[in-house]
């Protein structure tokens, strides 16, 4: 395994390890897409091999990812229990005079003391009467009303669990509390619904048609669900979308495979870590599906 020193350039090595093999004029496959490869490295890695042909492979190395083995379930089934605990501590310090500040605290402090890798807590935002779920943190005290959209992302070695919650200050809205009930029983039926073969977007459908037709909103713009499985500590994906559910997902799900399901309308707002088995759905994250009200 060719090395270099911190400050070399890697390209020239590389080059000279491809062409001590007899692969300077190579066929070589690499990612497009990868964020490790931008332009400007690209063009100096085709001027140090210029005889070499290069092909993007798309998307073989995360499709090689989307089933999990048992050991990769056993790290999100233990991230999930972190952020069901974290999500506990979270909610309960969404009270009168507190701060979202508060809830990330609370949830970093878990992350750390359960064993979970410190990282990013997750988007935490407040607002009343609308619909907004990634805000920025900020200190102003929370007020009766207030409602706290909670996303929770711990990691374990990089294996990522996701839960999604709202605590409200104060006594709910009767429009919130039946908003609610029924998103979670719209994810209750998505979520049942994701039997192995199942189609994507047949799946996606239960929820996205449910919304509208139950009057929620007139529309449902976001995807409901994407892939969990390994994060890298740094890099610009915060997502995984080897796989999403949408209205054109002609994908079947497959045993092994892990998702973060999630829903929001009205304030209101779900999301669960999920496992597709051979038996149907398991869901990670076990926390009760709720509102949470901190009166």
């Amino acid at each position: 395994m060719p090395t270099f020193r911190d400050w070399e350039d890697p390209l020239p090595v590389l080059a000279a390890a491809l062409a001590k093999r007899g692969l300077q004029r190579a066929r070589i496959g690499l990612d497009f897409g990868s964020y490790c490869m931008p332009v400007a490295r690209f063009e100096r890695l085709r001027a140090a091999l210029p005889e070499a042909q290069f092909v993007d492979v798309g998307n073989v190395v995360w499709e090689l990812r989307l089933a999990k083995s048992p050991a990769e379930v056993d790290l999100l089934r233990r991230a999930s229990g972190i952020a069901d605990a974290a999500m506990v501590r979270a909610a309960a310090a969404c009270v009168r005079g507190g701060s979202q500040r508060d809830a990330a605290k609370a949830a970093a402090a878990t992350y750390i003391e359960l064993g979970a890798d410190p990282s990013h807590v997750g988007p935490i935002s407040a607002g009343r009467g609308w619909d907004f779920l990634h805000g920025h943190m900020e200190d102003t005290p929370l007020a009766d009303g207030d409602i706290v959209h909670i996303e929770l992302t711990p990691r374990i070695a990089g294996y990522s669990a996701r839960l999604m919650r709202c605590a409200v200050v104060g006594t709910p809205a009767a429009e919130l509390v039946r908003a609610a009930e029924t998103l979670r029983e719209l994810q209750d039926r998505q979520i049942a619904a994701m039997q192995p073969g199942a189609v994507a977007h047949d799946v996606d459908a239960i929820l996205r048609q449910g919304v509208i037709d139950s009057g929620l909103g007139t529309s449902f713009d976001n995807i409901s669900g994407y892939t969990l499985g390994f994060y890298a500590q740094a890099g610009p994906r915060t997502s995984d979308f080897t796989r999403i559910f949408h209205p054109g997902a002609t994908w079947r799900l497959e045993p092994q495979m892990v998702f973060h399901m999630y829903a929001s309308a009205q304030g209101a707002s779900y999301s669960e870590t999920v496992l597709v088995t051979t038996k149907g759905p398991e869901r990670l994250t076990r926390l009760p599906r709720t509102l949470i009200i901190n009166p």
